[in-house]
């Protein structure tokens, strides 16, 4: 019944400790065939369409199915298991059926055109309009019903393709781990390392050490590990997850589904009038042409190259310095680490005692308190996934209710890797609806060892900052229609923007005084560390722009040079475009490609450029604050108005431009990073 259903329940968050699996696959069965009936409805009605008694209507039905599905993806991120995934993959097809439907009606799209008829819109509505009609363009809403039925067969596919690869990663970093019984195995390991993999262990009822492929479990043996041998079987195994390579060569093979999705997206870009799927994708961006991406690109590599090379070089003289005359991939990360520590005496791990979690997240929120007038708290009485996970609340200066967001910090089994934000409840305050945004945050740092609160590294710092950026562009937006509040309906290639932005805070004595903190003695980061910290903060910045250079050239030339004869021709792409822009080659069973989720997986493809070219956005803001005072008031509310309010209700540059006072340029971002321009 209804009633018992938690997802079709209407309440302000999810009912996480109600939610069953047999509820899931009902309840959207439900809010489809709603949705269904009520555009049949309206497409039937001979009444002029207005924004009233169309476009409302269609938003309510919208948010119901928002309210259904946002709860079921999320658990399937942060709490995946058998059962659930068998689940989610019924339920998945019948919402990108959905999905298509919607967007290849033709009479939907003769009522929307109706509409945006009308003289008397606002801005905002205005922007609802435009987009959709563009959707329903990008669909193939005008194709012959031929094509239109293999467009929407193409959608359905990739859906399930993309959801399969993600799968086959997720299975594939969970499967390795590493039982190590000899405690030398570990010899160079920090503390922190040393204990979380004594936890796994015990977790798992074994005696000693786990390492898994995990980043918190992992990356600290690529660091710090004097086992060149250990190194070189976690970067292995690493490098080949979900490959044809490796430890589980073969068992779950990503090579055909790669193959498959680049093939599909250039079909469904060719049927809708595109020359690629380059092409389609910056339909909905910032950048006005493929041209102009790869100039940006290859502008940018070129200008970074030459320091990258230099600095590769001095990782390979000081590893001969230290007996080791050739660096292989498994070496980089270890010597450049302890270049580091020769060079400023710090590390990652020298920085952990001063961001322990207790003291960064108060930080975190008082940067965005005095920033952009807001009050933060926590909030108690939710439903929660996992007792690890916080709730907390937005609210104005005045005490009104702006927003709420959910904090998931910590890795665990059967938890997606990486760090994300995703939307819970958009802001809809029209139609006689009235919800405000909430959003999902999650990371996976290092979890509390024997009762100990969590020790962050700087570079995890970064990373908090950095979803929190995005979970304010969803939480203080001013927007009312779902479709264009907070982070819906913003260019792909800007929405970086506000999370990379709010980075820099992690780098001022300022804002790091507000948090950064010893666990122990409560004693500020003192001012000889800050100094080393800042002038480490360059190193290698060269190497690790060419790196992301080369992430973006593959995934941006894949997708606009797909030859449907040759094929995706992965490997050799990949090839090539490390021969222009690496410094060094990685070993021959690297498969870097096959757990590439933003492209494959996630929704970077033919975007991942867009990294760097909000990144160039976020510095060229900032450079406003560095000329004002990185707390200016004035200039905290004049972004908070200009960028975060306006969501997508806005053309991107035109906010850029009300903010900064002209369009961006590169100087600020090789400036930040260290790169002589």
């Amino acid at each position: 019944m209804t009633d018992l259903n938690p997802l079709l329940t209407k309440q302000a968050l999810p009912a996480f400790d109600a939610i069953q699996l047999a509820h899931i696959e009902p309840a959207l069965d439900q809010v489809l065939a709603e949705g269904r009936a009520l555009i049949a409805q309206l497409t039937a009605d001979p009444a002029p369409a207005t924004w009233d008694n169309f476009i409302a209507p269609l938003m309510i039905a919208n948010e119901r199915i928002q309210q259904v599905w946002s709860p079921v993806t999320h658990l399937n991120a942060v709490c995946n298991s058998d059962v659930l995934r068998v689940v989610y993959n019924i339920c998945l097809p019948k919402l990108t059926d959905y999905q298509t439907e919607v967007t290849q009606n033709p009479e939907l799209y003769k009522k929307y055109q109706q509409v945006a008829e009308y003289t008397d819109l606002d801005h905002a509505a205005r922007q609802v309009l435009n987009h959709a009609l563009r959707d329903f363009r990008l669909a193939g809403v005008t194709l012959p019903p031929v094509q239109q039925a293999r467009y929407k067969t193409i959608i359905q596919e990739l859906s399930t393709l993309t959801n399969r690869f993600e799968e086959n990663l997720l299975d594939a970093t969970n499967a390795w781990f590493k039982h190590i019984t000899d405690e030398q195995q570990l010899t160079g390991l920090p503390i922190t390392a040393i204990a979380l993999a004594q936890q796994q262990a015990q977790q798992r009822g074994l005696e000693g050490w786990i390492i898994t492929l995990d980043i918190p479990s992992y990356l600290p043996v690529m660091q710090y590990a004097d086992d060149r041998a250990l190194r070189c079987e976690l970067y292995t195994a690493y490098s080949t997850r979900a490959s044809d390579q490796g430890p589980h060569a073969g068992q779950w093979d990503n090579s055909a589904l790669m193959e498959q999705i680049v093939a599909l997206r250039h079909e469904s870009a060719q049927l809708v009038g595109f020359a690629n799927y380059a092409e389609l994708s910056l339909a909905t961006k910032m950048a006005p042409d493929t041209a102009s991406v790869i100039e940006f690109l290859t502008d940018l590599a070129a200008r970074s190259l030459p320091q990258a090379r230099r600095e590769f070089a001095d990782i390979c003289t000081f590893a001969a310095e230290l007996g080791q005359p050739e660096v292989c991939a498994w070496d980089v990360a270890y010597y450049s680490e302890k270049l580091r520590l020769q060079q400023y005496a710090i590390s990652q791990e020298a920085l952990r005692p001063y961001f322990p979690v207790t003291n960064v997240i108060p930080g975190l929120f008082a940067v965005a308190e005095r920033l952009f007038d807001v009050c933060i708290t926590p909030a108690n009485s939710v439903a929660l996934w996992h007792p690890e996970v916080q709730f907390y609340q937005i609210n104005d200066l005045d005490g009104t209710p702006r927003a709420a967001f959910y904090l998931d910090l910590y890795a665990r089994q059967k938890k997606r890797g990486g760090a994300w934000m995703d939307v819970c409840v958009n802001r809809f305050n029209s139609a006689g609806q009235s919800q405000l945004p909430v959003a999902y945050l999650v990371c996976n740092f290092t979890p509390p060892v024997d009762g100990q609160p969590s020790q962050l590294t700087h570079q995890e710092v970064e990373t908090l900052f950095h979803e929190f950026g995005h979970g304010l562009h969803h939480m203080l937006t001013r927007v009312n229609y779902p479709p264009v509040a907070g982070i819906n309906g913003v260019a792909w290639d800007a929405v970086e923007l506000p999370s990379q932005f709010l980075e820099n805070w992690c780098w001022q004595r300022e804002s790091l005084d507000l948090f950064a903190a010893h666990i122990i003695t409560g004693a500020l980061i003192p001012d000889n560390l800050y100094q080393r910290l800042q002038a480490a903060r360059h190193f290698q910045s060269a190497m690790q722009m060419v790196r992301q250079l080369e992430f973006a050239l593959f995934d941006f030339q894949l997708h606009r040079d797909y030859d449907s004869i040759q094929g995706a021709q992965i490997a050799a792409l990949l090839a090539k475009i490390r021969a222009q822009v690496a410094v060094y080659d990685p070993p021959a069973f690297n498969r870097f490609a096959h757990s590439f989720s933003h492209i494959f997986a996630g929704g970077y493809a033919a975007g991942y450029y867009s990294y760097k070219w909000a990144e160039r956005l976020a510095a060229d803001a900032f450079s406003l604050f560095e000329e004002r005072g990185i707390f200016d008031t004035d200039t905290g509310q004049r972004f908070r108005q200009t960028i975060l309010e306006q969501g997508g209700a806005v053309d991107a540059m035109e906010l850029f431009i009300a903010f900064r006072g002209r369009p961006p340029c590169n100087d600020a971002l090789l400036r930040h990073c260290g790169i002589a321009g």
